[in-house]
C-alpha cells in the first residue's frame, strides 16, 4: 500500500473567524476565492454567515453550530462572524491552497498588478504587527468584494468577469506545479482505491494486514493568521501515530 494521508487527500485546519469589524462594520474575514479547490466549514460553535458571490449572484447562508456548507472554485466568500464563530475547514486538494490557489478580493487595480497585489497580501516577516497587518489586508479585500457584490446585485456582471480574468492571470505562472499535487494526493489516493476495490473483487484481501492507525499534530506555538481567521493547521499528509515534527506556519486559507 502507498502512504496513507487524510481522506481524499484533503486537508483539515481549525478556525476561529476574525472577530474585529471591517469598515462596513461587519465582523469576519477576508472575502477570496479559490480557482482549483472545493472547500467546506463544518460549525462546531457560535453563529454567523457566508456571503458569497457565484454564478447565481450574491447570496448569504447563515451559519451555527452543525452547519455544513461548501463551496466550488469560483465562489468569492466571505466569512461573517456574529459572535465565536469556530469552524473546522476540510479543503479539497491539499497543499495547493498553500501554493497560492486563492485570490482576494483587492479593487481591480490592486489584483490586475502582481506587485501590487503581494504587497497587499504579504503580512510581513516578523511577528510584530501581524494582527494589524490581516486586518488591512481583510478592510481592502472587504472594499473590493463590496464592488463586486453590488455590480452583481444591479444585474452587471463584467466586474465579476474581470475578477476572475485577472485572478487567473495573477496564479497562472504558479498553477504549472499544481497538476503534480493533484497527481499526488487526491488523485493518488483515488487509484489506490480502485485498486484496493478491484483486489476485493478478485479475491485478495492481503492489504488488510497492513491496516493501521494515523493521527494528526496541531501546529505547535500560536495560530497563524489566514485570510478568514486564526488557524490552528494539522499535517495530515503521510503522518504517522507520533513520528512527525509537525511546524507552525500560515497557510492562507
Amino acid at each position: 500500500m502507498t502512504a496513507s494521508s487524510f481522506p481524499g487527500g484533503t486537508s483539515l485546519s481549525h478556525l476561529d473567524v476574525y472577530a474585529d469589524a471591517a469598515p462596513d462594520g461587519i465582523c469576519g474575514g477576508s472575502p477570496h476565492m479559490h480557482l482549483v479547490s472545493t472547500e467546506a466549514y463544518v460549525v462546531i460553535s457560535g453563529r454567523g454567515a457566508l456571503q458569497t458571490i457565484d454564478a447565481e449572484g450574491f447570496r448569504e447562508t447563515a451559519l451555527s453550530a452543525g452547519s455544513v456548507v461548501w463551496f466550488t472554485p469560483g465562489t468569492i466568500h466571505r466569512a461573517v462572524n456574529s459572535g465565536d464563530l469556530r469552524v473546522v475547514v476540510l479543503m479539497s486538494n491539499a497543499g495547493l491552497p498553500e501554493a497560492g490557489d486563492a485570490v482576494m478580493t483587492f479593487p481591480a487595480e490592486v489584483v490586475a498588478d502582481p506587485a501590487a497585489y503581494a504587497e497587499a497580501a504579504s503580512l510581513g516577516g516578523g511577528d510584530d504587527g501581524r494582527a494589524e497587518r490581516a486586518s488591512a489586508r481583510r478592510d481592502l479585500a472587504v472594499t473590493g468584494f463590496e464592488a463586486l457584490r453590488d455590480a452583481v446585485v444591479a444585474g452587471d456582471r463584467a466586474a465579476l468577469e474581470a475578477f476572475h480574468a485577472a485572478a487567473g492571470a495573477l496564479v497562472r505562472d504558479r498553477a504549472s506545479a499544481w497538476g503534480d499535487l493533484v497527481r499526488e494526493r487526491p488523485l493518488a489516493q483515488a487509484e489506490q482505491s480502485l485498486a484496493l476495490a478491484e483486489a476485493v473483487a478478485s479475491g485478495s484481501v492481503s492489504h488488510l494486514a497492513d491496516a493501521r492507525v494515523h493521527q494528526a499534530v496541531p501546529s505547535v506555538g500560536d495560530r497563524g493568521f489566514g485570510m478568514c481567521g486564526r488557524l490552528r493547521t494539522y499535517d495530515v499528509t503521510d503522518v504517522d501515530v507520533a513520528d512527525d515534527d509537525v511546524t507552525d506556519e500560515e497557510n492562507d486559507r
